[in-house]
């Protein structure tokens, strides 16, 4: 499902539906490809149809270019996908069995499932077969450990094995793949009795794929190791520059101004302290994202999509600054830190200081600002007071019962 989830392009919570959805689709693929068919994909060891071999090459190369352009741009880590350790006598003795089912049955697993699917008596006997199978090895795993688990090879990738690099060699594996339909497309042709154009090395409907993933693979060769930034990310030499400056600090009179006046207030409060503030104090509606979670996908997507100026706070600057290099890096706009933080806002708006004799009169606007802001916000005067709903006004009547004998009902 990767990138999908990562990016939040998918919830995860809903992950196995689209995986169910997706496997709804590639064995339709599959079906509709003719693979549901055993003749033909018993074909690949008889030499009159290899659309196995394609698909499985196609498959390979595809996947290969796929993850390494996608780690280009940010959208996949490499180091966080697993893979599965590799056991020698595992692969030789599941391969011969995995081999000889295929000649015999004309199925591998997944074809098999296909074909029983859509009613082949031969894939329902091979899907049985399978069960049996696993059943058998699941009760007598005990005896099988020590050839399922032997020869330990760890978690190998072939270009290690070869002490190749990898771009060099998806390049080689694309070359060899392409020169594989060729070889084998010629075969069918052959032994199939279809003439073939001798002007042409291959048929002319490869001509487009095969320039695009020849084309793909050798440049993934000259591309460096990692972009500088990614594609969403902003330039460092841009964000050092900004920090220089102090260009994206905010400063605690505009947020208590906003906070006295919610009406005009466009700010988005984040919390971004490691531990939760224990005095009880926190801004009104703000939120608290701590740091070691602002790269979570959804947090990150909250910020992203917010229409709001984002203040960033904690006790001082300095956790706050690397907020907002962190997630400016990633692309959030509208950002700012609260200059002085937490601490500096207190010691401004709480703490009762001696009058000195103001200089000019923008001086004496801001201490009266101050002075005005302090007292609101000591009084809880700061606090935007809820709307009470009246309440629609009832009068009770009361009924008497009538007499008995007068009537009623």
């Amino acid at each position: 499902m990767g990138p999908l989830i990562p990016q939040g392009l998918i919830n995860a919570d809903l992950s196995l539906f689209f995986a169910f959805v997706i496997g709804l689709g590639f064995g339709y693929v599959l079906e509709q490809g003719g693979f549901s068919n055993s003749r033909k994909l018993a074909g690949v060891f008889y030499g009159y149809d290899f659309v196995v071999l394609r698909v499985f090459f196609t498959a390979a190369i595809t996947a290969a270019l796929g993850l390494i352009l996608l780690q280009y741009i940010g959208w996949i880590e490499h180091g966080l996908i697993y893979i599965n350790p590799s056991f020698l006598w595992s692969i030789i003795v599941g391969g011969a069995i995995m081999g000889v089912g295929f000649i015999l049955g004309g199925f591998c697993p997944g074809t098999s499932f296909v074909a029983a699917i859509i009613g082949k008596i031969d894939a329902m006997f091979f899907v049985i077969g399978l069960l049996v199978g696993v059943f058998i090895f699941g009760s007598f795993y005990e005896t099988f450990q020590p050839l399922y688990t032997g020869s330990f090879l760890g978690n190998i990738l072939v270009y290690d094995s070869l002490g190749m690099s990898r771009e060099v060699f998806v390049l080689v594996l694309v070359i060899i793949a392409l020169t594989a339909f060729i070889i084998t497309r010629k075969i069918e042709d052959s032994i199939n009795g279809i003439a073939h154009d001798p002007h042409f090395l291959f048929h002319p409907s490869y001509r487009t794929p095969f320039l695009l993933m020849l084309g793909t693979a050798m440049l993934i060769v000259f591309l460096p190791a990692a972009p500088r930034a990614k594609w969403y990310q902003k330039d460092s030499q841009t964000l050092l520059k900004t920090v220089a400056a102090g260009e994206h600090y905010t400063d605690a009179d505009e947020l208590a101004f906003k906070l006295l006046n919610p009406k005009s207030n466009d700010l988005l409060l984040v919390d971004v302290m490691k531990e939760p503030d224990r005095s009880g104090f926190r801004f009104p509606e703000a939120i608290r994202i701590p740091f070691s979670d602002l790269l979570n996908p959804s947090y990150k997507k909250l910020l992203k999509e917010s229409d709001k100026k984002i203040i960033l706070y904690s006790y001082s600057s300095s956790l706050s600054d690397q907020a907002w290099l962190l997630l400016s890096r990633e692309g959030v706009q509208n950002l700012f830190v609260l200059k002085g933080g937490l601490n500096g806002f207190f010691e401004t708006y709480f703490t009762d200081k001696p009058h000195a004799t103001p200089k000019d009169e923008m001086q004496q606007f801001r201490d009266r600002f101050i002075e005005e802001a302090h007292t609101a916000f000591k009084t809880g005067q700061a606090a935007e007071k809820a709307i009470i709903k009246k309440s629609p006004v009832t009068t009770i009547v009361e009924i008497e019962a009538p007499p008995a004998g007068q009537g009623g009902c």
